[in-house]
């Protein structure tokens, strides 16, 4: 069964290396300095997590909804 995850991504300033989270799934999270090398990481730390979950953890992995930028004056 093939299902779809949506990671966090952000480069870091200070390495320059591509930093990706998956929230929701514990210990889903993984570095790379490329996109494409950062892709086959968290591919594989995804399927090293879920084979470690049980089903009910599974199930209560919460649903992607989307993103929102908030503009605040600083």
């Amino acid at each position: 069964m093939i299902t779809r995850f949506t990671a966090y991504i952000e480069k870091d300033v200070e390495t320059g290396c591509y930093v990706a989270i998956v929230p929701g799934i514990p210990g889903a999270h993984t570095q790379a300095d490329t996109l494409d090398e950062l892709h086959v990481r968290l591919k594989e730390v995804i399927e090293l997590c879920l084979e470690e979950m049980d089903p009910e953890e599974k199930e209560s992995i919460p649903e992607f909804v989307g993103l929102q930028q908030i503009e605040v004056t600083v």
